[in-house]
């Protein structure tokens, strides 16, 4: 009996104790919800980052909202951001247990979900950093720039699928470097299975709402069968396909090293499946969806393309560009840090959550608050960034160039994507060889008439440009045959 009364003594302190608090420091603002939905009428179904931002307009940079029991925090400022994910990262490094995404489609063990209080988080991030980081990427640049030679090859034999040249180069090189597979059958095998990896993000996408959290806590032992249980089926067919793309390759990378017929790779180096599989996640995605942009924005932006072609025509002189041109091109270098804040792959990045009660700003943050940095809107901030929907390298450059993109639009704290400078890598390389070969401006019509591209973006967990045409003519026809001699190639082929 006094175990008893002691124990309830101890839970009724906590509680008084949490309530003071809260009357003391309030939950950050805003949108008023309702009673027992919270703010479920007010999300939107897409674009999630969007208004976010226009909430942190109305009610300040740190801004909260509920979902039935569930209280999501944003973080609309880079302040804020830092302050929390990288300066209290101790607190605030964990992941939020969302069944649908952890247990059901069981993704929760991957690189990007895995706990931080798991004993394999420190081991993925050590592996990860060990062969990603800067020194083990410069082995990798033989390999980058032939699979880059082989996407300006693909450009000019059939400019108009651009995109696909793009997937395809992405694949490839993560293929080779994380698999150790060469041939152009295994590659166009790996193309093949690359719409599992984006099946699943779109399930990922939708697992990670808001608003199916609550499906996560209440409605997860319900049977797959039964009615409007549509969440367990997506759950099902995540799970499906996911294993799929963690096993296919893995397996046949594991099969050549036990052989001894094996090209060294990022797998036989680093024996761990769900890393493998998250590289290609991870870095392919991010060069896709910056190259594609980089496209649209050569597009748009003649005069930044003149400018930035001007540059490597004067540093190069007659040869294709290497990572050794990049301090002698700054304006090329500003226009890539410029995409990428343009246009943020991962606009709202992954969710944290707070592992302890914390007070910031006045305001009361409770433990297991799921916490959101809102990439867009931090790329978006006209106190970065002045006129920040203006396309402008030039903001990189001069005495007091604005604020480096690349330090949060890969994320924060100790979360941070682990290979950050190997997605850099071979886009720095390849947007300037294909400003070095090729022109980009928009398509005509029938009558002669310039189409005005149509921006769109996708909405899932990354974000990426929408089709839209233009044209890609060759500008240099004598770069274009060094890069198909380097290559083993012609032109023709």
């Amino acid at each position: 009996m006094e175990y008893l009364l002691f124990i309830f003594a101890v839970g009724l302190a906590a509680f008084r104790l949490y309530r003071l608090r809260r009357l003391q420091h309030p939950l950050p603002p805003g949108p008023t919800p309702h009673l027992w939905s919270g703010n479920v009428h007010q999300l939107p179904s897409s674009h999630q980052w969007r208004t976010y931002a226009e909430w942190g307009h109305t009610y300040g940079p740190v801004i909260s909202f509920r979902v039935y029991s569930k209280r999501t925090i944003v973080l609309n400022s880079l302040k804020a951001a830092t302050d929390l994910l990288d300066t209290r990262s101790s607190m605030y490094s964990d992941r939020p247990i969302l069944w649908m995404l952890t247990e059901l489609a069981g993704r929760g063990l991957s690189v990007f979900n895995i706990p931080a209080s798991h004993p394999w988080f420190k081991k993925y991030r050590k592996t990860m950093h060990s062969g990603l980081s800067p020194r083990p990427t410069m082995s990798y640049r033989p390999i980058m720039q032939a699979h880059s030679r082989k996407m300006l090859l693909s450009f000019a034999a059939s400019p108009t699928q651009f995109r696909s040249h793009i997937r395809k180069n992405a694949a490839s090189l993560i293929l080779e470097i994380a698999y150790g597979r060469t041939s152009e059958d295994q590659v166009e095998y790996f193309v093949s299975v690359i719409s599992v990896i984006e099946e699943g993000t779109k399930a990922h996408a939708v697992v990670v709402q808001p608003g199916w959290w609550l499906s996560s806590d209440l409605l997860r032992f319900i049977p797959s069968w039964f009615p409007f249980a549509e969440f367990k089926r997506l759950a099902a067919f995540q799970k499906k396909q996911m294993k799929r793309l963690d096993s296919v390759l893995y397996d046949w990378a594991k099969g050549q090293i036990e052989s001894g017929d094996y090209v060294e790779s990022f797998t036989s180096l680093n024996f761990r499946q769900n890393m493998s599989s998250a590289l290609y996640a991870g870095a392919s995605d991010t060069t896709v969806g910056i190259l594609i942009a980089f496209v649209l924005l050569m597009t748009l932006h003649p005069e930044v393309q003149k400018r930035a072609q001007a540059e490597v025509d004067r540093i190069c002189e007659g040869r294709m560009p290497t990572w050794d041109d990049e301090p002698d091109m700054p304006y090329v270098g500003a226009l890539i840090k410029e995409v990428m804040r343009w246009s943020p792959v991962a606009p709202l990045g992954l969710p944290h959550v707070v592992t302890q009660d914390d007070v910031y700003d006045s305001y009361f943050i409770p433990k297991g608050t799921t916490v959101l940095a809102n990439i867009w809107a931090i790329a978006q901030d006209e106190t970065l960034y002045p006129s920040p929907f203006t396309f402008d390298p030039e903001r990189f450059l001069g005495p007091n160039p604005q604020f480096d993109p690349r330090k949060f639009i890969f994320g924060l704290g100790r979360r941070v994507c682990p290979g950050q400078h190997f997605a850099e890598t071979p886009i720095s390389l390849n947007v300037a060889s294909v400003l070095a070969v090729f022109n980009i401006s928009k398509a005509v019509d029938e009558q002669g008439r310039e189409i005005e591209p149509d921006v769109r973006f996708t909405s899932s967990t990354t974000s990426h440009v929408e089709n839209f045409p233009c044209s890609i003519t060759v500008r240099s026809p004598e770069l274009l045959e060094l890069v198909a001699t380097e290559s083993g190639r012609t032109t023709s082929d």
